[in-house]
């Protein structure tokens, strides 16, 4: 009897003690997905959070979600012929680039498909978004707020003081101006105020399916963010 694949041993090196369990368990947990489901599918993202994540997540459940360097996912699947977990994803594993995760599933490919292409939603940007419109205050109250938030306020460097008991801005104040890459402060500030700039997509790349192999997709959509992401959890 031929010996199975799944049975080959999973090699990490160049990576301290502490970090190398963690890697280890995902790429066997990578493997063990790939036994478990029939498809499996490679996508990059863009602005996506934590919070939506977890959401996503629940939504498809039992499918799986893996985000991490792209080494170790790649280990995981195989990264050549002698080391891949099933036929030809050798040839899908090289389809991780940039800043991208890896979707296991069952659900049908089409469904797969639609859900991915619609998905797209409005949220707050995050330090390091360049922004696309200028944003400004006009002196006056901010009575969105109570007075505990003017220290804070002033502290992210908006103009405010109290009067009366109401935080009010002092002077006109430019938040940001289109084209500028946004600061921590600044990005706080326009979450505090409401403005969702960033556009969170998901889009897909490239999937492998037991029963047909490789296929890849064309990505139409903006170019993947280069921005630096909240680093997602793996379950």
């Amino acid at each position: 009897m031929p010996k199975s694949k799944r049975d080959k041993k999973i090699s990490l090196t160049k990576t301290d003690k502490k970090g190398l369990a963690l890697k280890q368990k995902i790429a066997e947990d990578v493997k063990n997905c790939v036994e478990k489901f029939n498809s499996v599918y490679v996508f990059t993202y863009k602005n996506i959070r934590n919070d939506k994540m977890k959401e996503i997540r629940e939504q498809w459940k039992p499918s799986k979600f893996f985000f991490g360097k792209i080494k170790i996912l790649q280990i995981g699947l195989g990264r050549t012929e002698e080391e891949e977990v099933e036929e030809g994803l050798h040839k899908f594993s090289k389809c991780l680039k940039g800043q991208c995760a890896l979707f296991f599933t069952d659900r049908p490919e089409k469904e797969v498909k639609d859900w991915f292409n619609d998905f797209s939603y409005d949220g707050f940007a995050r330090s390091g978004f360049k922004v696309k419109e200028s944003i400004s205050l006009e002196a006056g109250p901010l009575d969105q707020f109570a007075h505990s938030m003017e220290p804070y306020l002033r502290q992210l460097g908006l103009p405010t003081k109290l009067d009366k008991g109401i935080v009010t801005l002092i002077k006109d104040y430019d938040i940001c101006k289109e084209g500028n890459v946004l600061t921590p402060e600044q990005a706080k500030i326009l979450e505090l105020l409401g403005y969702r700039l960033a556009t969170f997509t998901l889009d897909l790349m490239a999937s492998w399916h037991k029963d047909k192999g490789l296929e890849t997709y064309k990505v139409n959509k903006e170019e993947v963010s280069k921005e630096s992401d909240e680093e997602m959890e793996d379950e």
